[in-house]
């Protein structure tokens, strides 16, 4: 069915139904014309900020300057090619950029051969690269094939290559920088620019080292069997704290069952190696490595004091250590989470963004906030009903960050390091047939799972008469919170833009945040039973259809449900299990079978891994049991509502033969189900035009299934 087709019979079915009060107001693709801020970037003087945005799939750099921060392009690519941009890079001077085209920065792990993705299925085989431009002017050029550049205080550039360290200066030819068997990466240059620290991972243990150009031999830093990671250099340049987890060895750890996963931090002299102690994790769950935004977030801040992010009281903070050693200083206490974090260039303050603040909901929201990296009550930058992610710091105290609100997409915003003078850049401005106006404030809920857990999420509600069908969202990841306005990831703002075209055209929709999600505290994050441990989330997504069958406005005849990745899983759960509640479902790159995703072991010396491969299997071979048991393929049988299967056939997060598989099993059970396959699409599409066809199609399925012409289907 074509566009103007799709959206005919849209309307037909909104006026012979009965259902919605107005016409449909605004196409897919209209909602989905936004603008998207994927990065932020600024240098170490002169007051320069840099951003990548995005517009119906053609990424473009721009960048600004103190003191008035007029945003000006400074790429001009033309396609939507699903060729991303991303480590916005500037020299110290800031008259240079770097920024690297290509790739899919979100992997699981790579295609085979490292291939870069080829979503619009180009004839020349794509390369990830690094591009030089001058923000005086000039076109960019492509300087390397490569990854993650780094450039010093000198002005020297180095970058991850086929896993190893390179560099390039100017035109000349890209040299390799020296010889490690291990895989480099998280390059750090030392204050000065002269030393250039490195983690070298040896996929059982991890090494940081040490590269002095004028040295025969690489150094390295008290060596261990333990993982090592998140180098950082003292401000004068002698010593580097990093972190250590213990290596993959012992004993098979239990997989149905949690345990502490423990973690330390320790500081090195940089030109002896010898290293000391500064801070082990409690032996407990709470103790456990964080795995939120930017994990440990490492910082060596003034006064030698050590930052780092613990969720030693169940919520993800912010603590500093001295560099000597001893009790950890709780900088940002409450119950709210620290996620995105930079550090001033005099390393005396800290702005994070958290979902905290005065308004009601803003746990449901995102706004900055500045600590004193030496203790003191943390002082909000940002407030109101807005979403203000992803800060970032120039040297003249301004916070350059994200800006958005329930019907706003994303711009840059710029305030004060003192919360004084917030604006917003003219950062492109919105297209003219974007419905701003038309758009929804979801409303805030909660409700109660079975066994009594709080879950929180956005309610969407065109109004009109009822009763309507609804749908019930459920996002990826699965540690992710859907927010009270467009979300500062891609992915979630893609979501975001669907369901308030489902909600303006006659559907009310829930969208959840159910348990392992983040910014609700760890122990919500981090649940016993769920997933392939027993899928007590689901639960999660019953309690929603119980709540919206509660509602007048919903006919508890017509629910359906969607989502991707993780989403995509629950949602199969949700048709497999129960198809007397769910009419209909779009699974979008979902797993189907956890029993298959727990026993690839992509990683060899994985802990998991071995486990598979060794005498000692621990739990194993139970786990694998109730992974199954735990998927949707376990109920198939069950499984009668019909179901859109969309994913594309290079996604390096689900394998693709989980959707190959599922649709076998549904065809033999008699299941009506339609598919859409992205050739050479990844995870998270590329290309704005395949979001815009997946999306299309995931709002005609549910308009067809759940919104029948004349009576509600029985």
């Amino acid at each position: 069915m074509n566009k103007t087709g799709l959206f005919a019979f849209l309307g037909l079915l909104a006026f012979a139904s009965g259902s919605v009060a107005a016409p449909a107001i605004f196409t897919v693709q209209q909602v989905l014309d936004y603008p998207f801020i994927s990065e932020i970037a600024t240098n170490a003087q002169g007051g320069h900020i840099a951003f990548v945005r995005d517009l119906r799939g053609v990424r473009n750099v721009w960048a600004a300057d103190a003191p008035g921060y007029a945003p000006r392009q400074v790429t001009h690519y033309a396609a939507d090619d699903g060729q991303e941009i991303t480590q916005l890079t500037f020299s110290p001077d800031g008259r240079i950029l770097l920024y690297v085209r290509g790739g899919d920065h979100d992997a699981n792990w790579p295609a085979a051969g490292d291939l870069a993705p080829d979503p619009d299925s180009a004839l020349d085989q794509p390369k990830v690269t690094i591009w030089r431009a001058a923000l005086d002017g000039g076109a960019p050029f492509k300087i390397a094939e490569g990854d993650a550049p780094k450039l010093s205080s000198r002005g020297q550039l180095a970058y991850i290559a086929e896993h190893a360290v390179w560099s390039v200066d100017g035109k000349a030819k890209p040299v390799r920088l020296f010889f490690d068997h291990g895989k480099d990466n998280d390059l750090q240059w030392s204050p000065d620019g002269g030393t250039l620290a490195f983690v070298s991972n040896r996929d059982d243990h991890a090494l940081i080292g040490i590269y002095r150009p004028k040295d025969q031999f690489l150094s390295w830093l008290a060596p261990s069997t333990d993982k090592a990671s998140f180098p950082r250099w003292s401000p004068d340049g002698k010593h580097i704290a990093f972190v250590r987890r213990p290596g993959d060895g012992g004993p098979p750890k239990p997989i149905l069952v949690q345990t502490p996963d423990p973690w330390s931090l320790w500081v090195a002299d940089a030109a002896t190696g010898q290293g000391h102690f500064v801070w082990q994790s409690p032996d407990t769950l709470l103790g456990s490595y964080p795995q939120t935004e930017g994990q440990a977030n490492l910082h060596w801040a003034a006064a030698d004091r050590i930052v780092f992010l613990a969720e030693l009281d169940n919520w993800p903070h912010l603590y500093s250590v001295p560099a000597a050693g001893g009790t950890p200083m709780l900088l940002t206490p409450g119950a709210f989470m620290v996620e995105d974090v930079a550090e001033s260039r005099d390393g005396r303050f800290l702005v994070y963004s958290a979902n905290a603040g005065t308004t009601k909901d803003d746990d449901s929201r995102r706004h900055l906030f500045r600590v004193a990296v030496d203790g003191g009550a943390p002082v909000a930058l940002t407030s109101g009903e807005g979403i203000e992610a992803k800060p970032v710091l120039a040297d003249d105290g301004h916070a350059a960050f994200i800006d958005a609100d329930a019907r706003t997409p994303h711009g840059v915003g710029l305030v004060g390091a003192d919360g004084k003078g917030r604006r917003d850049l003219n950062s492109g401005g919105l297209p003219s047939d974007f419905p701003r106006a038309s758009l929804i404030v979801p409303q805030a809920v909660s409700f109660k799972a079975a066994d009594g857990l709080a879950i929180h999420g956005q309610l969407f509600d065109g109004g009109g008469a009822g009763p309507k069908p609804a749908v019930i969202f459920v996002h990826g990841g699965p540690s992710r919170q859907m927010m009270l306005g467009w979300h500062y990831m891609d992915y979630y703002a893609n979501g975001y833009a669907v369901n308030q075209y489902l909600a303006a055209h006659g559907f009310t929709v829930l969208s959840i945040n159910y348990r392992l999600g983040i910014a609700y505290g760890r122990a919500f994050q981090h649940p016993p039973h769920a997933g392939p441990a027993g899928a007590a989330e689901y639960q999660d997504v019953q309690a929603g259809a119980k709540f919206l069958k509660g509602l007048k406005s919903v006919d508890p005849r017509r629910i359906g449900i969607w989502g991707g990745s993780y989403g995509g899983y629950l949602t199969g759960l949700a048709l497999a299990r129960n198809s007397d509640v769910f009419k209909a479902g779009v699974d979008l790159m979902g797993v189907h079978d956890m029993s298959r995703t727990l026993s690839e072991g992509f990683n060899p010396t994985s802990s998991l891994a071995m486990q598979i491969g060794r005498y000692e299997k621990g739990d194993f071979e139970k786990a694998l049991k109730v992974a199954f048991e735990s998927s949707p393929v376990a109920d198939v049988a069950h499984w009668k509502s019909p179901v859109l299967l969309i994913q594309g056939d290079d996604d390096r997060n689900v394998q693709f033969q989980q959707t190959v598989d599922l649709a076998a099993r549904l065809r033999a059970q008699h299941v009506r189900y339609e598919e859409m396959v992205l050739p050479n699409e990844i995870h998270s599409f590329l290309r704005w035009s395949s979001w815009a066809k997946a999306d299309e199609a995931t709002a005609a399925f549910l308009a067809k299934e759940l919104q029948p012409v004349g009576a509600a289907r029985n």
